[in-house]
């Protein structure tokens, strides 16, 4: 069977977008972080987010069940250790994991009317 996976990502363009909602619209601001296991074991992820001005919040435990994808809000710190990102604050992470996973990440941004959705696989080694 082919690799599945690496075991470091990183994410380069952190930045949490304005939170408010467009008028009658059901979309808010907001990142998130896909963690893709399809091994048959669980993973046991760790993820470290850098800033530009600050030292860095460290080994931040995320498990991702055997074949599951794990789904991570960035603003729920209640997901990330605790961890409150303020918005409009640029940030990077990088994942660890001791199995191969794979991580896409994707922002909402609904700075002006028509919406922007971005989406990307990281870089993995």
């Amino acid at each position: 069977m082919s690799r599945q996976g690496a075991k470091n990502w990183y994410i380069i363009d952190g930045y949490l977008p304005y939170k408010g909602k467009v008028e009658g619209d059901i979309f808010e601001g907001h990142e998130a972080v896909m963690i893709l296991n399809c091994q048959s074991e669980d993973a046991e992820v760790r993820m470290d987010i850098f800033y530009e001005e600050r030292e860095p919040d460290r080994d931040i435990p995320i498990l991702v069940k055997a074949e599951r994808v794990k789904c991570i809000r960035m603003d729920h710190p209640e997901e990330i250790g605790g961890i409150r990102l303020e918005r409009q604050l640029q940030y990077s992470l990088r994942f660890r994991s001791d199995k191969d996973v794979i991580v896409q990440y994707g922002r909402m941004d609904i700075a002006q009317p028509n919406l922007a959705y971005i989406g990307m696989i990281g870089y993995s080694e």
